[in-house]
């Protein structure tokens, strides 16, 4: 075959392999397969009911398929609980946040450090082993706060932020945890429409910078399509369109969807 002939694979980050889910009679996501590719925002959309909070729950071990293979960077995690995928580097922010209220930003941020000496009992015990790591670890997250713009909200606590900051913490708690692929559900829901799209542009340039992974579930398609690479449409637990956020928008089976939903 000549050079020119060659068909060279994309990368995948994240593949969903003909993965189903039931509820009862219910079958709530119906034979999906998606391929993620590395260093990219992927959006996920779909009317209410269509199976996506579901999907993004089984690729991230709170549930387990009832058929079909997940992978991670050609890994089978299949069935993984929750804290084990998150130890390869696939983490999960949720709707609505959950940080510990009554912690400073900055103590939330050092809470979800991975590996984080001072944690544990043993280690605590021995001040000279931890403290350079304890000072390494506060310098990462001032780093990470002012990436998203919480850094003069470092000493605040959490219960005293905006619903659009409480989403950046999220975000920033699991970049403290070495997160290399960000699973994320309705991440401006509730959020004002200035700071919706400054999270997206954070969101665009965590990927640049860090190169980062993205799939994102989010209903607010006049703020989220123009910041995504690609795009799966869901319906009823299948997906019914992908591609460029241009194609699948103007797809007359996704419109009809939503007109339906």
């Amino acid at each position: 075959m000549a050079v020119s002939e060659r068909v060279v694979e994309k990368a995948v980050e994240v593949r969903v392999d003909r993965v189903t889910k039931y509820f009862g009679g219910l079958v709530a996501v119906d034979n999906i397969s998606m391929d993620i590719e590395p260093r990219k925002v992927t959006l996920i959309i779909g009317p209410n009911g269509s199976g996506k909070t579901t999907l993004l729950n089984i690729i991230s071990g709170y549930y387990k398929p009832d058929k079909g293979r997940v992978f991670y960077r050609g890994a089978d995690i299949t069935g993984f609980p929750p804290h084990k995928i998150n130890s390869l580097g696939l983490a999960r922010t949720f709707q609505i946040p959950k940080p510990f209220q009554n912690l400073t930003v900055l103590e939330n941020m050092l809470v979800a450090a991975r590996f984080n000496p001072g944690e544990r009992m043993t280690a605590s015990l021995f001040k000279t082993r931890w403290i350079k790591t304890e000072e390494a670890l506060v310098e990462k997250a001032f780093i990470i706060l002012r990436e998203l713009n919480l850094d003069k909200v470092w000493d605040q606590r959490a219960s005293s932020l905006s619903g659009g900051q409480m989403k950046l913490l999220e975000i920033g708690r699991v970049l403290m945890n070495d997160a290399s692929t960000i699973l994320m559900d309705e991440p401006v829901a509730g959020v004002l429409p200035s700071l919706a799209i400054d999270i997206f542009k954070m969101i665009r340039e965590l990927v640049e910078k860090r190169s980062l992974t993205f799939i994102i579930i989010e209903h607010r398609l006049d703020v989220a399509l123009g910041f995504v690479d690609y795009v799966y449409a869901m319906a009823r637990g299948k997906v019914i369109s992908q591609g460029t956020p241009e194609k699948v928008i103007n797809d007359p089976l996704v419109q009809e969807s939503y007109l339906q939903g």
